[in-house]
C-alpha cells in the first residue's frame, strides 16, 4: 500500500512522476474495496478562485475509476432547484453506498457567497454554517464519510494565477470577479471553517500554490480518509442478516394522545354529501390559487391499517384537477432506496412551486413500523424526531404548506373492517397476513405513535389526529383540515 509521507510545499516533477503512479494504483484498490461497503464517500471541493480545483477534481476523476464515481458541480440555481427547498438540489447528489461522490461547490458556496456580498447578515450567515453543520452530522450518523478540501492561495498567489489566464485569455468570469474581494472572501471563509470544522467532519486545508504538491496531497488525504474508515467499518461489522432487536417501548398502559380522539362522532349521508361538497369547492380553487401563487404543499398520511387513509386521500384529490398533484404511495424501500439515507426518497419527490405532493405513509416509518419492528436500531430511531424537524422547518422555511394527518380508529373498528374485507370479494386484496400479524402489536405501535406526535407536532408542522370510526366524519375533516391550511398560507 502507499506510504503516507509528508510531502514538502513544492514537489518537482521527478518526484511527482515518481509518486503519482502508486498513489493511482493505490485509490483504485481502496475503491474496489469500496464497493462492498456500506457507507458513501463525499468529497467536497471548496477555496479560493483561482487554485485550480477544476484541475483536482479531473485528475480525481482520471485516477479512480469512473463506474463508481460521480461529479457534481453546483452553479447557477435552475428554475426547478429555486421551486423546491434549497437542500432539495443536494439531496438529488448523494452518492449510493459503497460509491464516491464530489460535490465541486457545494451546500457551502452559497452562503459564503450572499455573505461576501452582503446579500445575507451575520445572523443569517450564523444559522446557514450550524445548518450545514447538522446536515454533515445526519449524514455521518448514518455512515457516510465527508472528506472536505480547502484550497488556499495567498492573494499575491491568486494575482499571479489571473495574470497567467488573461495572458492565455482564458481567466473565469469567478476569478477576476472574486480575486477584487479577496480579504472578504478570505474572513467570511475562515469563519465558515471555523464553524463547520467538527471532530466526524474536519476541513483539510491545502497550500494549492504548487500544483504538484496540492495534486498528491490531496490523493494521498483521501486516500488515508478512505482506508481509516473502512478499517472503522470493519472491527464495527455485523455478521450478515443480523437485526437488531426491537426497541424498548414506552410503558403500554399508560394514556396516549390517541386516547384524547372523538371516536363517537357521526356524520349522516345528506349531512356528509353536502359538507364533502362544500369543501371539495373550496379546495378546488385553493388549488388553483396555490398554482397562481407558486405554493408548494405536502400532505403526509399516516394511520392504523384500515383506517381509511386511501378513502381520504381519493376525497382530497377528487378535489383537483390530477396535474397539480401526485401522489406517492410508500412501501418497503428499494435496493436503490437502501443505497441512501432514509430521507432521500423522500427529498426527491418534494413537489415543484404550484403542486402538491400527497404522501400515503411517510419518513415516519422511521419511528414507526421501524422502530417496532426492530428494522432501525434505537440510535437511529431516537435521532430521527430531530431529523425529521429540521426536514419539516426547511420545508416550512421554503413557504411549503404541510399538513400531516393521523386516521385513528378503535381496535374493534379496525376488526370489523378486516373481516369485512374478507367477505366482500372485491375488497379481498386489502387485507393481508402482514395486517393482521401487525393487529397484533397494537400496543406497541400505539406507544411509538404518541411519541411521534409529541416529539414532531411543532408551530410549522403540526399533527391532525383524525377520529375514522365513522369514515364520513374523517372525510370530511380531512378535506376541511387541507383547506384551512392552504387559506392560512395563502395571500
Amino acid at each position: 500500500m502507499f506510504e503516507t509521507a509528508e510531502l514538502g510545499r513544492k514537489v518537482d516533477k521527478k518526484t511527482f512522476a515518481a509518486e503519482e503512479p502508486k498513489l493511482h494504483t493505490a485509490l483504485l484498490e481502496v475503491q474496489r474495496t469500496l464497493r462492498e461497503a456500506t457507507f458513501p464517500v463525499i468529497v467536497i471541493v471548496s477555496g479560493v478562485e483561482g487554485a485550480g480545483k477544476g484541475e483536482v477534481v479531473n485528475l480525481l476523476n482520471k485516477w479512480l475509476d469512473a463506474r463508481g464515481i460521480q461529479t457534481y458541480a453546483f452553479w447557477d440555481e435552475s428554475e426547478e432547484e429555486r421551486e423546491r427547498p434549497r437542500y432539495w438540489r443536494f439531496w438529488r447528489a448523494l452518492p449510493p453506498r459503497g460509491t464516491v461522490g464530489i460535490m465541486f461547490g457545494s451546500w457551502y458556496t452559497q452562503p459564503i457567497v450572499r455573505n461576501v456580498f452582503e446579500q445575507i447578515d451575520a445572523d443569517a450567515y450564523e444559522r446557514e454554517l450550524h445548518r450545514i453543520v447538522e446536515f454533515e452530522q445526519l449524514l455521518i450518523d448514518d455512515g457516510a464519510l465527508i472528506v472536505k478540501f480547502w484550497f488556499h492561495l495567498t492573494k499575491k498567489d491568486q494575482r499571479k494565477r489571473l495574470e497567467e489566464e488573461l495572458g492565455g485569455k482564458a481567466a473565469s468570469p469567478q476569478l477576476k470577479k472574486f480575486s477584487k474581494h479577496y480579504k472578504r472572501f478570505a474572513a467570511v471563509s475562515e469563519r465558515a471553517i471555523r464553524v463547520t470544522d467538527t471532530g466526524p467532519s474536519p476541513w483539510y486545508v491545502i497550500e494549492a500554490a504548487d500544483r504538484r504538491y496540492r495534486d498528491l496531497t490531496v490523493g494521498r488525504t483521501l486516500l488515508a480518509a478512505i482506508e481509516r474508515r473502512l478499517q472503522r467499518a470493519q472491527a464495527a461489522h455485523e455478521p450478515p442478516g443480523s437485526k437488531p432487536p426491537p426497541a424498548p417501548l414506552s410503558k403500554e398502559s399508560a394514556l396516549t394522545v390517541l386516547d384524547q380522539v372523538d371516536l363517537a362522532r357521526t356524520l349522516s349521508t345528506r349531512n356528509y354529501a353536502k359538507q364533502l361538497a362544500r369543501y371539495q369547492a373550496r379546495l378546488r380553487q385553493l388549488a388553483w390559487k396555490a398554482k397562481q401563487q407558486k405554493r408548494n404543499t405536502v400532505l403526509v398520511f399516516e394511520g392504523w391499517d384500515a383506517a381509511g387513509k386511501g378513502g381520504a386521500i381519493r376525497r382530497v384529490t377528487a378535489a383537483m384537477d390530477a396535474r397539480l398533484f401526485r401522489v406517492i404511495s410508500v412501501a418497503a424501500p428499494t435496493d436503490e432506496e437502501k443505497a441512501q439515507h432514509y430521507l432521500w426518497r423522500f427529498w426527491r419527490h418534494l413537489p415543484r412551486a404550484g403542486y402538491v405532493t400527497i404522501y400515503d405513509r411517510s419518513w415516519y416509518g422511521r419511528v414507526l413500523v421501524e422502530r417496532v419492528e426492530g428494522f432501525a436500531r434505537e440510535d437511529e430511531w431516537l435521532r430521527a424526531y430531530q431529523e425529521i424537524n429540521d426536514f419539516e422547518e426547511q420545508l416550512a422555511e421554503h413557504g411549503v404548506v404541510l399538513a400531516k394527518f393521523w386516521l385513528h380508529i378503535s381496535t374493534e373498528e379496525q376488526l370489523r373492517r378486516f373481516k369485512e374485507r374478507e367477505m366482500i370479494e372485491w375488497k379481498q386484496h386489502k387485507i393481508t397476513a402482514e395486517d393482521w400479524r401487525n393487529r397484533e402489536k397494537w400496543e406497541p405501535y400505539e406507544a411509538a405513535v404518541n411519541d411521534m406526535v409529541a416529539r414532531t407536532s411543532t408551530d410549522y408542522a403540526p399533527w391532525s389526529l383524525i377520529g375514522g370510526n365513522d369514515k364520513r366524519c374523517a372525510r370530511v375533516d380531512v378535506v376541511r383540515t387541507v383547506c384551512e391550511r392552504l387559506e392560512a398560507a395563502l395571500d
